[in-house]
């Protein structure tokens, strides 16, 4: 191998590509990047972690052909503090001699035979989305999935067709995250169970495409694919929880406030919440205040009071202080609504005038 091309482009792939290459005790090879540059003037760069694959194609001048695997964090973090518009790669007695106009390296490669093969996914469902819509479905619920595998489809986004909308959804039995992004075209791709851990590189890679992408999914895999960059992840086969059974068809009190004073008031709420992150809202109806409070024996306590608009009756109840405040990313409008069943039931929250995103959040026993 023995190829020129742009520092900038190379250090933005390899940057994409670093986040997915990992350490493997018994699979050294996919803690590597593989760098095959077998077709003239192109550059594919790839790595995966068995759950998630990534292949980048970047312009490059050829001198001479060839494919390598070398430690991604290493040729990553050389990149990055290199200085130079251009790079030249170059394989030299078994390593990879990198080299820019201040700086140059040499790198020890790995056995690329072992690699495994990025699959292409064929033959299933396949639809153009917009990649920040995409992006922005995942970003509003993702983090109510279950961390724990123990049950793989909670630990999952559930993404699937409603209409004119995409709806994902997430939950970990104590809280669920709804949003529906609606589509510029029909198109009924059935449902997909995509996992949690695989969310956050998805996002990174879709966040620099910013345009429509071609999304292929199959029983096993989606992949994104869009100008030289093609992404495919491992998709959950399971059944996700009829989630809208348990979702309040009414209300017997809503509150709304503004969302700034009320994250203000679980700011301080969590200076004083218990180590179980307890917080109580009460809702006075008649003197149109909904209050915040948190005890702690070993702390103290506290109460914040906000002006709210209420309609129904007053209610007295508990919930987790973490799984209300991660719900304000979001929230993209000002002011955002609290719905209450009653004790013992769910409250929802849902932006003021947005019916595209709606959180649920089961109350703790006293």
């Amino acid at each position: 191998m023995n190829i020129e091309c742009s520092q900038e482009k190379l250090k933005e792939a390899i940057s994409y590509v670093d986040h997915i290459a990992n350490k493997h005790i018994t699979l050294p090879v996919l803690s590597c990047v593989l760098l095959d540059a077998s077709v003239k003037n192109s550059l594919t760069i790839k790595a995966t972690n068995l759950d998630l694959g990534i292949e980048i194609s970047i312009p490059v001048k050829t001198l001479e052909t060839g494919i390598v695997a070398v430690p991604s964090h290493i040729l990553n973090s050389f990149l990055v503090n290199a200085l130079g518009e251009t790079v030249s790669l170059k394989l030299a007695d078994g390593n990879l001699q990198v080299k820019t106009v201040h700086n140059s390296a040499i790198i020890k490669t790995q056995t690329y035979d072992d690699f495994p093969s990025i699959p292409r996914v064929s033959g299933g469902n396949a639809f153009l989305l917009n990649a920040m819509d995409f992006v922005k479905g995942l970003k509003s619920v993702w983090y109510s999935s279950s961390v724990s595998s123990i049950k793989p489809e909670l630990s999952s986004v559930y993404v699937y067709c409603d209409g004119e909308f995409v709806v994902f959804a997430a939950t970990d039995s104590f809280r669920l995250a709804e949003k529906r992004v609606k589509l510029k075209k029909n198109k009924d791709f059935g449902q997909i169970l995509i996992p949690y851990k695989n969310i956050p590189d998805i996002m990174r890679v879709l966040e620099s495409l910013n345009d429509e992408v071609s999304v292929t999914l199959d029983k096993n895999q989606i992949s994104f694919d869009h100008k030289g960059v093609y992404l495919v992840s491992r998709v959950i086969d399971g059944v996700f929880p009829d989630y809208k059974q348990i979702i309040p068809k009414s209300s017997t009190t809503e509150v709304v406030l503004l969302k700034q004073d009320f994250a203000n008031a679980l700011k301080i709420s969590n200076i004083f919440s218990d180590k179980f992150n307890q917080i109580n809202i009460k809702v006075n109806q008649n003197q149109k205040k909904c209050e915040v409070r948190t005890k702690n024996n070993d702390v103290g306590e506290n109460v914040s009071v906000l002006d709210a608009a209420i309609t129904g009756e007053g209610i007295d109840i508990n919930f987790n202080y973490k799984y209300i405040v991660d719900c304000l990313q979001s929230v993209d409008s000002d002011s955002l609504t609290l719905s209450f069943a009653g004790l013992n039931k769910p409250m929802i929250i849902f932006p003021v005038s947005d019916t595209t995103f709606r959180y649920l959040v089961m109350p703790m026993n006293r």
